[in-house]
């Protein structure tokens, strides 16, 4: 059988056909549609997409092809893209390398063709338009020409004539009067009449030239101006495809947004790839689909079942999607991205200059693999560590930097809508995280009873307070207040796991946030930090999970899903995605960005369910936006910050001395400050004695709970406590114990000595799921919750209570600490230091 004749396409048809595609080394070649149309080579997964989801596009006209073997070939434009592709069959590879070829000609000769075209009319018919238009230029050009020539053939008559005339006029000077006079006379005049000849004939060659120039200078102009508005579309194509490069490299595998682009859709946007491979088939999970319109794009995120409930919108319903369904307005856009600050009320008192700067840190040595080898296995309750892990500040001044981008919630509060609010809420979610990135020590654990204030009305309008209001299992309980309309209130306990080469702690406890004037009522948790590296390597920490925030007025949903860090994944690190939905489950926004550097929202203005099902079984969601705004962006770190254990600019202030706080502030801790100025090992020795101190005072308080729990039996106690400290005194892990105790958001793996007990294990089940006997969870909101510890401690500034939205026992604050700043009185403060 003869081989079939390679096709050769006319002008304007298209080639169309199965080829294997290389994706990456796991999948190998998969199967992609081919169409070569236009000098254009695009592919897609089906037939089906062709109407609207292109993978890719080369163009042919700078593209190198290569046959690798028999079936085996290449398309290369140079380095940016590179296609290995393979056909059926030697005899389908030649079909296609033969109109690749043909197709590469012709796209060549139309570019060369455009390149030398400048004319801005109306594109005559292809082949012959391109002609004439040449023609017309050459033939102006030569017309130009003759005329500079006549021009200069003027000038040298004018020059020749000149001179004689020169010469004439300066002989009559010389001649005597008589009968030679009449003679030069007459010649004087005939020089001057070719003089005059020559130059009205210069004039005219100058006039006839100047009237041509004039005829076509304003056709020249306009050209020129079409080729200026040209490269300035196509300065601004690049810088889109610039950006939308970037943004495909970061957007792979998850939810992101791609910019508006004017360009052909079917010219290629892939971002560089290295090997055979091209990132768009690693993409099982996401659909990326070009923009129908300047102002709209599209977007993908996987579906969660739960919170997407409707399959979809059309066009008509848009409309009322915008529509609250709390009869709000809908969201300004413009408002949204940058709703400016309202000037702050001017007051005559000065405002605080706070410092800038600590002391460097320490290059002090430590062998970790000598603490840590041993540790493997245990609970973290029990794992000892030095200070040289810590960063000198503590836990509860950790916590107070969830507040480092107060100014969302400042924002919020202004919003009129609910689900506007929601996203500045869930960026303010995703903003505690942005410190936690290089912040690789770990905070002193709060003592029980230690307090942190951070009063900032006079500079941000809030006032916050934190307290270690348990010890086992370590939690804090933080209030912030701002006159601007917001509360913010949390408690955080830890349980923590440790599996010889990362540390995962998993935050437990609600954080609440409740604005004034609209009374919605927010609550999200914490995401798991993982800290990787802990034996051998450089130290990285990564931030996984999902969080679901919830505004229990309205029903309003935003899930958060924090992507975790993986090797062989191209996507870009610390990725953050999220839907804002209603509380019928449609979507209003796509939230998308990196926890360590911004956040940004689109508005949805259509969703629909996409046809294949992602990797994790669910349907995916396709969403049609709106051009992406900022909502948040991180800060840059002050100068010097390597050297200051990476604080930023909020952190560095924490710790700076001020009067009038209480006695338990944790700025008047010693061994804090002997840290912070560099003298670790007096701060290690005064961190024992402060935890020994702790250690006696709990005790002497287990003993008083017993007593009271069982009078009868004081003596047998007494016995038992006795015999229950010699052991712990007699215990290795006498005053050594490890507690994970730790703003979430902050990342702290390496840990204190503190207090030992015999069953001091972290359990999630105690802390965060089921409650013991001894807690009443009965009773209206302010009933305290009973608990049968026998450490009867009561903290001071806050009461455990049943929150009535979570149904969780936490602790809120009950009043007095900053009328107690205003008196001075601090009577009732223990002496924990």
């Amino acid at each position: 059988m003869s081989e079939p004749k390679a096709p050769t396409p006319a002008p304007g048809d298209t080639y169309k056909g199965w080829l294997f595609k290389w994706t990456n080394y796991i999948k190998g070649y998969q199967r992609r549609w081919f169409v070569l149309s236009n000098g254009l080579l695009s592919y897609y997964r089906t037939q089906a997409e062709m109407g609207h989801t292109c993978r890719g596009t080369i163009n042919l006209a700078t593209a190198n092809i290569a046959v690798e073997d028999s079936c085996n070939f290449v398309i290369s434009n140079g380095g940016t893209q590179t296609y290995h592709l393979k056909a059926s069959s030697e005899v389908e590879r030649q079909r296609w390398i033969t109109a690749l070829e043909l197709a590469k000609a012709k796209a060549f000769r139309m570019q060369a063709e455009s390149d030398d075209s400048g004319d801005d009319s109306t594109p005559p018919a292809a082949g012959q338009g391109a002609g004439s238009r040449n023609s017309e230029v050459q033939s102006t050009l030569r017309t130009l020409g003759s005329k500079v020539e006549d021009l200069s053939t003027c000038n040298d008559l004018i020059a020749k004539h000149g001179s004689a005339l020169q010469r004439s006029l300066s002989e009559l000077e010389g001649v005597r009067l008589g009968g030679e006079t009449s003679e030069k006379i007459r010649q004087v005049t005939e020089r001057a009449t070719l003089f005059r000849i020559t130059s009205n004939a210069m004039i005219n060659a100058c006039r006839d030239f100047l009237a041509l120039a004039q005829t076509h200078s304003k056709r020249w102009q306009k050209a020129l101006q079409a080729e200026r508005e040209q490269r300035v579309r196509l300065e601004e194509t690049l810088e889109q495809l610039a950006k939308q490069h970037n943004h495909l490299e970061r957007a792979f595998r998850g939810a992101t947004v791609l910019p508006a682009s004017q360009s052909n859709p079917a010219i290629d946007s892939k971002g560089p790839v290295s090997g055979k491979g091209d990132a768009s088939d690693e993409d099982e999970e996401n659909e990326f689909f070009d923009a129908c319109e300047d102002v709209q794009e599209f977007i993908t995120v996987p579906a969660d079942p739960k919170y997407h409930r409707r399959s979809g919108s059309n066009v008509s319903g848009i409309s009322s999607e915008l529509g609250m369904d709390d009869g709000t307005t809908s969201l300004d856009e413009q408002s949204l991205a940058s709703n400016p600050e309202s000037p702050q009320s001017q007051e005559l008192v000065p405002v605080r200059k706070r410092r800038t700067r600590i002391p460097d840190k320490p290059n002090y040595s430590l062998n970790l693999w000598s603490i840590m080898k041993n540790c493997i296995g245990k609970e973290l309750s029990k794992i000892p560590m030095p200070v040289n892990f810590n960063e000198p500040l503590s836990m509860l001044q950790r916590l107070s930097e969830d507040l480092e981008y107060y100014e969302l919630l400042d924002r919020a509060a202004k919003c009129q809508s609910s689900l506007e609010q929601m996203c500045y809420v869930a960026a303010f979610t995703v903003s505690s995280y942005s410190t936690t990135v290089h912040r690789t020590g770990k905070p002193f654990n709060p003592l029980l009873g230690e307090t942190f204030e951070l009063d900032r009305v006079q500079e941000s309008g809030y006032r916050s307070l934190c307290e270690q209001v348990s010890h086992h299992p370590p939690a804090a309980a933080h209030h912030a207040i701002s006159e601007r309309g917001w509360t913010l209130r949390q408690e955080i306990a830890l349980a923590s796991k440790f599996r010889g080469k990362y540390l995962s702690i998993m935050p437990l406890g609600s954080i609440h946030c409740i604005f004034e004037k609209s009374t919605n009522h927010y609550t999200w948790k914490k995401v798991t930090t993982t800290v990787h590296n802990i034996i051998v390597g450089k130290l990285w920490i990564d931030q996984s999970g999902e969080i679901d925030v919830v505004n229990h007025k309205t029903g309003d949903r935003c899930h958060l899903k924090f992507a975790p860090y993986s090797y062989f994944s191209r996507d870009v690190a610390r990725k953050v995605t999220g839907v804002v939905t209603d509380k019928d489950g449609k979507a209003h926004y796509v939230l998308s960005g990196t926890w360590d550097e911004k956040m940004e929202y689109s508005r949805v203005m259509q969703s629909s369910r996409g046809g294949e099902n992602g990797a994790d079984g669910r349907q995916k969601t396709v969403y049609q936006t709106l051009k992406a705004k900022e909502l948040w962006r991180k800060t840059p770190l002050p100068e010097g910050a390597e050297n200051m254990y990476y604080f930023s600019t909020l952190a560095l202030t924490l710790n700076e001395l001020e009067e009038g706080v209480a006695p338990t502030d944790s700025r008047r801790r010693p061994d804090q400050r002997l840290m912070e100025q560099g003298r670790w090992e007096e701060a290690n020795a005064e961190k024992q004695r402060l935890e020994e101190k702790q250690r006696t005072v709990r005790r002497e308080r287990e003993r008083e709970a017993n007593r009271a729990a069982s009078p009868s039996e004081e003596g047998k106690e007494s016995a038992d406590g006795a015999l229950i400290e010699d052991s712990i005194s007699d215990s290795p892990l006498k005053s050594e114990e490890v507690e994970i105790a730790s703003e979430p958001s902050e990342t702290t793996y390496k840990t204190d000595t503190d207090e030992t007990s015999s069953d001091l294990s972290l359990s999630t089940e105690t802390l965060h799921g089921s409650h013991p006997p001894a807690y009443s969870m009965e009773g209206p909101y302010g009933a305290p919750v009973k608990s049968g510890h026998q450490d009867n401690y009561k903290s001071m500034w806050f009461e455990q209570l049943v929150d009535p939205v979570t149904g969780e026992p936490t602790h809120i604050y009950k009043g007095g600490y900053w009328e107690a700043k205003e008196q001075g009185n601090w009577d009732s403060c223990p002496d924990i230091f």
